[in-house]
């Protein structure tokens, strides 16, 4: 393992064991602190922001950008000060800590025997969510994680997740879509972070006025399974109460090649998600590249 691998690791380390001890009100204002201190420094993620929210708020000059920009990363630091300290809030703190809205086209879908597909971009804390569906509702469910560098880091993901009531697969293509599929037809629930590509192979989709790519695996496991296919937005407000809100059902297009199918259904789902991030652009916490136009053909996502 390289020292920045290791660094990396211990940073991540000391948050979950460090963090997670603070008062609430002391781990916001630290949140906000490291938010303001990373703004003002303008690496590589806050003007990669700027310039993810330039495409979804169009328009906007330099000081609206700037604006969004350090909210934004006011609410990334809030997600992190947040998971950190997930392991250690009680069962009531979970369940009184997210207000959702529309949760019936969940528990309905559910209740009829039915796979249910919850799929969400990267707004506000999803881990938090999900914390909140296998505590509130006590309905665990599988999602997959990307792998990350150093190994032990996403160790340490998985068993965080893990211990929220999560099962995670490895983002490791046919064998996670197998696994995927057999939960689902076993009408059980799966939730996937999906507005992002890791591919490169992903479906292009019209997003905020230029192509994008998002990931095929949502709108296919709803075609190979019968599960609902439900988008899902979340947003943050000025309480400690997170909000969201789930979609009404993507139907499976009655005619049309597979392909076909999974152009339409992915780019409804691009159509939900950009719903949620124009109305609460701060609460997407997306540092990296996504347009094409961005992309380097040969990497891909980066």
């Amino acid at each position: 393992m390289s020292t920045a691998d290791r660094l990396t690791d211990a940073l991540y380390g000391a948050g979950w064991s460090t963090v997670k001890k603070l008062p609430e009100p002391v781990a916001a204002r630290l949140g906000r602190t490291i938010a303001d201190i990373a703004w003002k420094r303008r690496g590589k993620g806050v003007q990669r922001l700027e310039a993810n929210y330039a495409r979804v708020v169009p328009g906007a000059g330099p000081e609206r950008l700037a604006e969004l920009s350090r909210a934004g990363m006011r609410s990334y630091l809030r997600y992190w000060m947040e998971s950190f300290r997930l392991p250690a809030w009680s069962a009531e703190r979970i369940r009184t800590g997210f207000d959702p809205k529309d949760v019936h086209h969940l528990t309905e879908g559910l209740d009829a025997g039915k796979g249910v597909i919850l799929a969400l971009p990267h707004l506000a804390n999803w881990d938090l969510a999900g914390a909140w569906v296998t505590t509130a509702l006590r309905t665990p469910f599988t999602t997959v994680a990307e792998r990350l560098k150093p190994e032990t880091l996403y160790d340490r993901f998985v068993a965080y997740r893990e211990g929220l009531g999560m099962e995670v697969l490895p983002h490791s293509g046919g064998a996670a879509f197998g696994t995927l599929a057999r939960r689902l037809r076993d009408g059980g629930l799966v939730c996937l972070v999906a507005d992002r590509d890791l591919s490169a192979s992903g479906v292009e989709v019209d997003f905020f006025g230029e192509q994008a790519r998002m990931p095929a695996g949502p709108a296919l496991l709803a075609q190979h399974t019968g599960a609902l296919l439900l988008p899902v937005t979340l947003w943050y407000d000025d309480s400690p109460v997170m909000h969201g809100r789930v979609h009404p059902a993507i139907e499976v297009p009655e005619s049309g090649t597979r392909a076909e199918k999974t152009s339409v259904m992915t780019q409804a789902l691009a159509d939900a998600f950009a719903t949620g991030i124009a109305e609460h652009p701060e609460d997407w916490h997306m540092l990296q590249r996504l347009w094409l136009a961005d992309l380097d053909p040969a990497k891909g996502p980066s």
